[in-house]
């Protein structure tokens, strides 16, 4: 692209004047006034049906007796997409004999003369819109997905203000009379400036969420959708989930992801614009005001030179065809024209140079993502007292303070639920790690892996929030001494989600620390040249230096990189290159950590939901990894199953090799050493299975659980236990009475102990759960008879992690 535009007068010799002109700025579509008659043609709705069509990456057939109209119609289309770039088969006009053309299945923007209209029908998955008759047609099969809300509703108000400025005053008895539509040229500019503010408030902060794996020799770019989706709190929206994961917006991201490059208006919009929308919205008038300034921008880079006027071929008269003795047009003689081209070569070659060079700079980020607070107005769930609660839990368990930790953590574990909360933990988590208190004993082991797990079981596959992100570290650094020289860390206890078997969760992981390693590389660089050009005061500037994020690094460099030399450049090269491969390595072991399962001599591993034999489940925390699906998986993929090479070890080579491939195709790790990682992932899996063989042996010889022995009751004469106990804890329900707590005496409930059932009777019997309150027994029973109703409840006060439901018995004369 070029920063000044350029202006050509020609003449067709008909005492003319023809002005071509090129545009300020190339990466803006030209349009004319292709949008406004496409809005005219088929009107709003059915517009945005086709820009949603069209982004999320369907078929879009135009019908029309005039071509001008369909290539015009194709344009606009088009032009509303920007800053994307439409990937797939634009054909504006189809030519008769490729009309089979409509049944590929890939997507594609075609336009159709009307005369073959006959010839769709039978298209069952494409969506036709009809110019002449202003239709669109969606078949039933295709489902579009729509902007977000509000987003819709305010592009909706801000079209309908451009294409009728009228509608507003409609109904006042007395409207204003200066009110009308801008001109046709101008009113296509006003409709890209309406969607130019859409793509703004859609990817706002999009380039907080693009990881930099390479600068040099050319910029690898990678964008986090997890992170962004997350941060946006549209997780759930379908629009810009099937958005991200099109063509277009791989585009956008490899063509506007580099730091250092011309900028041109939507990079300004969304840097600098954007927290002024959020101030306008609402206000009508001043979106109506920010929409003509951009309008005026998008016009001025079509027509630089407006006051230029065309002079137009004049319109043969009537009948001058019929005209006797006209002259033959004349035969180029081929020397003259060679004459004019060299003339005005070597007029050329002498000329100044008519066109600047490009003016590239750093690319401005803009205002990173406002932090959303989640939906449902969970407000509670994460308030100041309940991120309090966690950060106390968390200090008893590392202060040792059992009693008190165990009162607090029902309470975490419901916290748990807040995102704040997941958040809160792995910061204290870090912290304490930072201070070297990773070794824990067994009853703190096992209070951090509930945490844990309990944290990441609402984690999805994506992780959108960072929470298994944030726990990754962790779960390879807490750990407890099982036996002289034998270590389980807590990464053997957390595998049982999901997260951990989805490859572009590894891939966005992967891809951050190369980031952050990358950029530490060359701030290091930079501290070393700093220190030794200044000598004694260095630490003056470090504080600026390290603020700077990678983007910014990276612009500087691609701005440095011209000037060095050759020598320098092979050496940058050379250190990006060692990054990832060492990055890749270490994310090789952490895969297999958290994908082979402690008891690795099993064939196949089968998920189970339960916690087996509840009466002797060991400290040991002995979970099914996931890695037995991964093998299932990729074995069946190619429709027979190997028996030899259907064992986890084999499976969790392949999952780690395929995810080393792609990612280091993707940062340009040379051949020899992605070779050698290959050589070294399957010694790198053995070697950890050894190890966990280890671990499972010791931890199988850990004592288990302890759990309260079972009470049995008295029976009265004649009566007898009709079930063995069912172990149970007997939970309040808001009546004091005998109850303890504020009435006076301690809390008796909620107890642990076991339901019986008798000839005669309900009984319960079992122990407070709270360990303050001593050696008291609590007994409750009823007559069979009296029983009125039974009823299966939530339980609100959590005494463990896994239960969630309980069951209300009703009697005459007393309720459990």
């Amino acid at each position: 692209p070029v920063c000044v535009a350029l202006q050509r007068t020609i003449s067709l010799g008909a005492g003319d004047r023809q002005v071509i002109q090129t545009p300020i700025n190339d990466s803006l579509p030209v349009s004319s006034c292709s949008v406004a008659l496409l809005f005219r043609q088929l009107g709003i709705t059915n517009v945005l049906f086709l820009f949603c069509a069209a982004l999320t990456e369907h078929k879009i057939l135009f019908l029309s007796s005039s071509y001008q109209r369909l290539t015009d119609a194709c344009r606009a289309l088009l032009a509303l997409m920007f800053p994307l770039k439409y990937s797939f088969t634009y054909v504006p006009i189809l030519p008769a004999q490729l009309l089979e053309v409509l049944s590929t299945p890939t997507p594609f923007i075609i336009g159709v003369h009307s005369i073959f209209q006959s010839e769709t029908q039978e298209l069952l998955d494409v969506v036709i819109a009809d110019l002449d008759g202003g239709t669109v047609n969606v078949p039933e099969c295709v489902h579009i997905s729509l902007l977000p809300e509000p987003l819709l509703q305010q592009t909706r108000e801000a079209l309908s203000m451009v294409l009728d400025p009228e509608l507003e005053v409609a109904d006042l008895a007395f409207p204003p009379s200066t009110i009308s539509a801008s001109s046709l040229k101008m009113q296509d500019k006003e409709i890209r400036a309406v969607f130019l503010r859409l793509f703004a408030q859609l990817l706002q902060g999009y380039r907080w969420c693009l990881h930099i794996i390479r600068i040099h020799p050319e910029p690898v770019i990678r964008f986090h959708k997890a992170a962004f989706l997350g941060q946006r709190g549209l997780t759930e929206d379908d629009f810009l989930t099937k958005v991200l994961e099109g063509m277009a917006f791989a585009g956008f991201v490899t063509e506007r992801g580099a730091p250092y490059r011309p900028i041109d208006l939507f990079d300004e919009l969304v840097a600098y614009e954007v927290k002024r929308m959020k101030a306008e919205e609402g206000n009508k008038q001043k979106i109506l005001r920010h929409i003509k300034e951009l309008a005026e921008k998008l016009y001025k880079n079509e027509n630089p030179y407006p006051a230029v006027a065309m002079h137009k071929v004049q319109k043969p008269t009537e009948g001058c065809h019929l005209r006797l003795h006209q002259k033959p047009f004349p035969h180029l003689d081929e020397g003259t024209v060679q004459w004019i081209i060299d003339q005005a070569t070597a007029k050329l070659q002498t000329a100044p140079p008519a066109v600047k060079a490009e003016k590239k700079c750093m690319v401005p980020s803009g205002p990173p993502i406002a932090a959303i607070l989640e939906r449902n107005g969970n407000a509670l769930a994460n308030s100041a007292r309940r991120l309090e609660v966690v950060r106390n839990c968390i200090s008893y368990v590392f202060e040792n303070k059992m009693l008190e930790a165990k009162k607090l953590f029902p309470a975490v574990l419901r916290a748990m639920k807040g995102r704040a909360a997941r958040h809160c933990l792995t910061q204290e988590l870090h912290l304490h790690v930072q201070q070297n208190r990773a070794v824990l004993d067994h009853q703190q082991f096992d209070f951090i892996i509930r945490m844990m797990n309990c944290c990441l079981q609402d984690c999805t596959a994506m992780d959108e929030h960072g929470i298994a992100a944030a726990l990754l570290p962790l779960v390879t650094a807490f750990c407890r001494k099982l036996s002289p020289g034998i270590t389980q860390f807590a990464y053997s206890c957390v595998q049982e989600h999901v997260v951990w078997t989805n490859i572009q969760f590894w891939e966005a992981m992967f891809y951050c620390d190369v980031q952050n390693h990358i950029r530490a590389l060359y701030l290091d660089s930079a501290e070393e040249n700093h220190t030794e050009q200044v000598g004694q005061w260095p630490e003056s500037t470090e504080e600026p230096q390290e603020a700077k994020s990678a983007l910014e690094i990276a612009s500087e460099q691609l701005r440095l990189w011209p000037t060095m030399s050759r020598e320098k450049q092979q050496e940058l090269i050379q250190k990006e290159e060692s990054t990832v491969f060492s990055q890749a390595i270490h994310y090789a072991n952490r895969m297999s950590y958290l994908l082979l399962p402690l008891d690795t001599s099993k064939n196949r591993l089968l998920r189970s939901s339960g916690l087996g034999d509840v009466e002797s489940v060991s400290n040991s925390f002995v979970t099914n990894s996931i890695a037995g699906s991964v093998a299932e998986s990729y074995d069946t993929e190619s429709g027979f199953e190997d028996a030899e090479s259907s064992d986890v070890a084999n499976s969790v080579v392949r999952f780690i090799n395929r995810f080393v491939d792609k990612v280091c195709t993707e940062s340009g790790v040379t051949n020899e050493h992605l070779k050698g990682l290959h050589v070294m992932i399957p010694d790198i899996v053995q070697m950890h299975i050894e190890t966990l063989d280890a671990v499972h042996r010791e931890s199988k010889r850990l004592p288990p659980i302890q759990k309260p022995k079972l009470l049995r009751p008295s029976l009265l004469l004649g009566e007898e236990c009709v079930m063995e106990g069912l172990r149970v804890y007997l939970m309040p329900d808001g009546r004091e009475e005998a109850a303890g707590g504020s009435v006076g005496g301690p809390a008796l409930l909620p107890a642990e102990g076991a339901v019986f059932l008798t000839t005669y009777r309900i009984i319960f019997k079992g122990t407070p759960t709270d360990p303050l309150v001593g050696e008291q027994v609590v007994i409750r029973s009823f007559p069979i008879a009296s029983l009125t109703k039974e009823k299966k409840i939530s339980i609100q006060a959590q005494a463990d992690q896994f239960i969630q439901e309980g069951l209300q018995l009703r009697s005459c004369t007393f309720q459990v």
